[in-house]
C-alpha cells in the first residue's frame, strides 16, 4: 500500500480550497477516471463543455496546488491528477477518526504511486472493438449525446449506435446543437427504431445501455448474442420547459452527466474483469450524480 505524504493544516486547507469549486471538482475527478494517462486540455473542456479560458484558470489552480500534473506532448499539454495528493488529503482527514479508534485507517489503493508525468496510453491488448447500443424512448437527445460521448472517448476500443421504442422524427436540436458547439460531427445522427438492430443482420452487441426509465421498463427485442444490459437512466432534457438559455442549460447539464458515466464506463479493464464483476460495475456508473430513482435501485439490487 502506497504511504501518502503527511499534510499540515495550512496544506490541507489549500488543497480543499483548489476542490472547492464546482468545475474545479469535476475536473478532478474526470482526471482521476483516466489515471494514470491523462488527458489533453482540449479533451477536458469538450467533456465538461467548459470555455478554454476558464478551462486555464481552474487547471492553473490545480496545478498550483499539486492535485494536477502536466506534460507537453507535440502541440498538447496532457494533465493527469497527482491521486497521492489526494490520499494524502484523506489521511489528514481521517488522521484522528483512525488515532481514536485505535485502529489503522488504511487507504484503498489499486496501482502504482502517480508517476512524476502522465504516462503515455497503450495500444488496446486485445484488439476487439466491442458494440455498445444505447437506448432512450424517442432516440433524439439522451441516447443521441451518449452515442457521440462513447464513439468519441472509446475510438478504437468502442462502437456505439443508439435507438429508440418510439424514435422521434429527428434528433433533438438542442442536442445537435451542443454537439455541434463542443466539435462533434453530427451529420450522420438520426433517430432511429430498435428494431434495426434486433435482425440477423444487426451487428452484434456487447453491451446495451438504456438511459431513460421508460425504455428501460419496456420488453426489448431478443437481441443476439447475449449482452450485458445496464440502466443509466437520468432525467430527460427535452422535458425542460422555460426560455431558450434554461433549456440549453439542462442539454449541458445533460451531457455532462453522460459525460462522466462514459468516461468511467471506457476507463474499464473490460479484458481483465470477470464478468460478475463487470456487471457490478456498470451498475455503480448507472448510479452516478443525477441518476433516476429506478437507476439507483438497479444499481442496489447488481
Amino acid at each position: 500500500m502506497i504511504t501518502p505524504e503527511k499534510l499540515e493544516g495550512p496544506d490541507a486547507i489549500a488543497l480543499l480550497s483548489a476542490l472547492a469549486q464546482p468545475s474545479r471538482l469535476e475536473i478532478f475527478r474526470l482526471l482521476v477516471r483516466y489515471l494514470p494517462y491523462g488527458l489533453p486540455a482540449g479533451d477536458i473542456a469538450r467533456l465538461l463543455a467548459i470555455p478554454h479560458n476558464t478551462l486555464s484558470t481552474h487547471l492553473a489552480v490545480l496545478e498550483q496546488a499539486q492535485l494536477v500534473l502536466s506534460r507537453r506532448d507535440g502541440r498538447s499539454i496532457i494533465y493527469v491528477a497527482h491521486r497521492n495528493r489526494a490520499l494524502a488529503l484523506t489521511a489528514f482527514l481521517l488522521a484522528d477518526c483512525c488515532s481514536m479508534s485505535h485502529q489503522a485507517c488504511e487507504l484503498a489503493d489499486t496501482a502504482e504511486a502517480t508517476p512524476p508525468f502522465p504516462a503515455k496510453r497503450e495500444e488496446p491488448t486485445s484488439g476487439r472493438i466491442r458494440n455498445v447500443l444505447v437506448l432512450c424512448t424517442g432516440n433524439s437527445a439522451r441516447s443521441i449525446l451518449a452515442e457521440a460521448l462513447l464513439n468519441r472517448e472509446g475510438r478504437d476500443r468502442i462502437r456505439a449506435f443508439s435507438a429508440g421504442s418510439q424514435p422521434k422524427d429527428a434528433p433533438n436540436p438542442y442536442a445537435l446543437a451542443l454537439l455541434n458547439e463542443l466539435g462533434y460531427d453530427t451529420s450522420s445522427f438520426r433517430s432511429k427504431s430498435w428494431s434495426e438492430f434486433a435482425g440477423p443482420e444487426a451487428p452484434q452487441m456487447d453491451f446495451i445501455i438504456t438511459v431513460c426509465d421508460s425504455a428501460a421498463g419496456e420488453s426489448c427485442p431478443h437481441w443476439p448474442g447475449h449482452p450485458l444490459v445496464a440502466h443509466w437512466g437520468i432525467t430527460d432534457p427535452a422535458g425542460v420547459e422555460g426560455s431558450d438559455a434554461e433549456k440549453r442549460a439542462a442539454f449541458m447539464e445533460t451531457y455532462r452527466r453522460l459525460a462522466a458515466r462514459v468516461t468511467a464506463f471506457v476507463n474499464l479493464d473490460m479484458d481483465g474483469l470477470d464478468l460478475p464483476t463487470l456487471k457490478q460495475q456498470l451498475a455503480a456508473i448507472g448510479s452516478m450524480d443525477g441518476a433516476t430513482e429506478m437507476a439507483l435501485l438497479r444499481s442496489k439490487a447488481a
